[in-house]
């Protein structure tokens, strides 16, 4: 019996109590949660809905609870029913009833967990964008990981995810970029605002290795444009085969240097000017973005006639609004906290609803430790660490986890010892290795003529296949939160709950008769929930973009 049986019967009874008149006119609810109690002592799942609906009816919430247990009760599968507090419901199913989820999830397969409270909706995600200046660091790549399982979690939740990369090669960055090819091509040190690091130095070279031109002679301005449009291709295709190789790929690479060569940034002014929120002053073009909430005004267009950066991020943004995007969400990293009022100001000032049309999640900074001490140099890039220095070290499936099983509010600080480890200190490997089993048991199981022919969800009645169950039968509520929320780091720590609730019952438990013993019924049914184990485990780890090994 799942949470949403409990919830339909109990929108059933409702219907019913309502139908022969023991319960007045008033909404009834399409579902009601039902979630674990914190107590399992209190019994297998709890729901407050006679408190959120009494009021409706006219009745008390204790009452209410009492009338709707009274039916409750009777319902198939349901053990027993307790009201506590003020009209709180404990719900108490068979072990039968309870163990019937076994078979539910390994017939579902890799949809159990699958929901929609976001079909319907078209969702523009961006994240990382980093710039084309240099290799990923650890903040882009903290992105990668979070933003690509974010990816995964919404289209299992319905919904349609477009996942998008913002291509900034417009701008000072890109001139200084260029500036520290050409430098380094003549054989000159970096400008001092320039770049750093011998990654400039293998981009160089590739340059004048792939061309015939005799830059040396061309117009200083000209050799700047040569090398940056040679520069930026060579450095963004690193990136993409970076990202492609950590496992994230794009549906759209967005260049930001096409909303000033198509007239966008120019087209959206106009409208904003056409919504009454422009205005002039000091030789300069505004943003009248006080109106929203912003702190202060923001010049769009500079007295000197150049565009200051947050005319891009205007055109960008009603650009996705008008190729359909229902939701538009970027991730940001830590230093962007100042930029969220001025585009939660413009996307008010299109008549959009800011946290909705558009929403910004800000994330923290990511360290690395080893031997305690933090890891600061990358040969390559010369002051950071990249994504490619991470994953060469653990690999991308513990560099994937790591970065997203934590909350991104917080600052990570991810031990590299660690993740390197084949025990179970090492989250991912204590995951992986939790569904490995489940796959090694299977094997060992058919070997001794152990099938699933039978299926008696009655006998699954130890108290280790009781915490089991009810483990693996809260992956849908956590995948929908996670969604939700925006945090795919609940994913993760489920699935490790899962894990050690498999373990523990791998140690208690036997799928496969003692030698010379016979098969059982015992043992075919619990090879059910030996293989529903391995199924939330491994849709658990492909929303993180991390493998199931079967073998380990």
């Amino acid at each position: 019996m799942t949470p949403a049986d409990l919830s339909a019967a109990i929108v059933r009874i409702l219907s019913g109590l309502q139908a022969d008149g023991r319960l007045s006119d008033g909404p009834i609810p399409a579902e009601v949660v039902v979630e674990r109690p914190k107590n399992r002592d209190h019994g297998d799942w709890a729901t407050n809905v006679a408190m959120q609906l009494a009021g409706k009816f006219g009745m008390n919430p204790r009452a209410f609870a009492e009338l709707l247990a009274a039916e409750l009760s009777q319902a198939s599968g349901v053990e027993k029913v307790d009201i506590a507090g003020p009209g709180f419901i404990n719900i108490s199913v068979s072990a039968a009833a309870a163990g019937e989820l076994a078979k539910v999830i390994v017939e579902a397969g890799d949809t159990f967990g699958i929901g929609t409270d976001l079909a319907g909706v078209k969702l523009n995600l961006e994240f990382v964008s980093a710039n084309p200046t240099g290799p990923i660091h650890m903040g882009g790549t903290r992105w990668a990981a979070v933003g690509d399982s974010l990816a995964r979690i919404f289209e299992a939740q319905g919904a349609d995810v477009t996942r998008e990369y913002y291509f900034n090669d417009h701008g000072a960055q890109i001139d200084r970029f260029a500036r520290s090819l050409l430098a380094r091509a003549r054989g000159e040190d970096a400008p001092e605002d320039g770049y750093g690091g011998a990654y400039i130095q293998e981009i160089a070279d590739r340059v004048l290795a792939e061309t015939a031109i005799d830059f040396l002679n061309l117009p200083e301005d000209e050799a700047q444009e040569f090398f940056r449009a040679q520069g930026v291709d060579l450095m963004f295709g690193e990136i993409r085969e970076s990202l492609h190789d950590f496992g994230v790929d794009f549906d759209v690479y967005f260049h930001e240097n096409s909303l000033y060569e198509s007239k966008a940034v120019d087209r959206a002014i106009e409208k904003l000017r056409e919504l009454g929120h422009i205005f002039e002053a000091d030789g300069a073009i505004w943003l009248r973005s006080t109106t929203f909430g912003d702190d202060r005004d923001r010049v769009i267009i500079k007295s000197d006639g150049d565009h200051a950066y947050i005319a891009g991020d205007i055109a960008y943004y009603l650009d996705k609004r008008e190729r359909g995007f229902d939701q538009c969400l970027y991730m940001l990293g830590a230093d962007h906290h100042g930029y969220v009022p001025r585009m939660m100001a413009l996307c008010a000032a299109f008549g959009d609803e800011p946290g909705k049309n558009l929403e910004i999640l800000i994330g923290q900074m990511v360290n690395l430790v080893r031997d305690g001490e933090p890891v600061r140099m990358s040969k390559r890039a010369g002051t950071v660490v990249t994504m490619e220095d991470l994953v060469s070290v653990v690999g991308v499936d513990a560099a994937r986890y790591a970065l997203a099983r934590s909350s991104i509010d917080s600052q990570l600080n991810i031990d590299l010892e660690q993740l390197q480890k084949k025990t179970n200190d090492n989250p991912v490997f204590y995951v992986q290795y939790a569904h490995a089993r489940t796959k090694q048991v299977a094997k060992n199981a058919a070997s001794l003529g152990v099938d699933r022919s039978e299926f008696d969800p009655s006998l699954l009645a130890h108290e280790s296949e009781s915490e089991l169950l009810a483990k693996l039968t809260e992956l849908p509520r956590v995948v929908a939160q996670a969604a939700e929320f925006r945090e795919p780091h609940r994913v993760a720590r489920y699935i490790e709950e899962v894990a050690g609730s498999y373990h523990r019952w791998y140690d208690q438990c036997r799928v496969t008769p003692l030698s010379g013993a016979p098969v059982e019924s015992i043992h075919r049914t619990r090879l059910w929930l030996n293989d529903a184990a391995g199924v939330v485990l491994n849709n658990g780890l492909r929303l993180l973009g991390v493998s199931a090994p079967e073998r380990m």
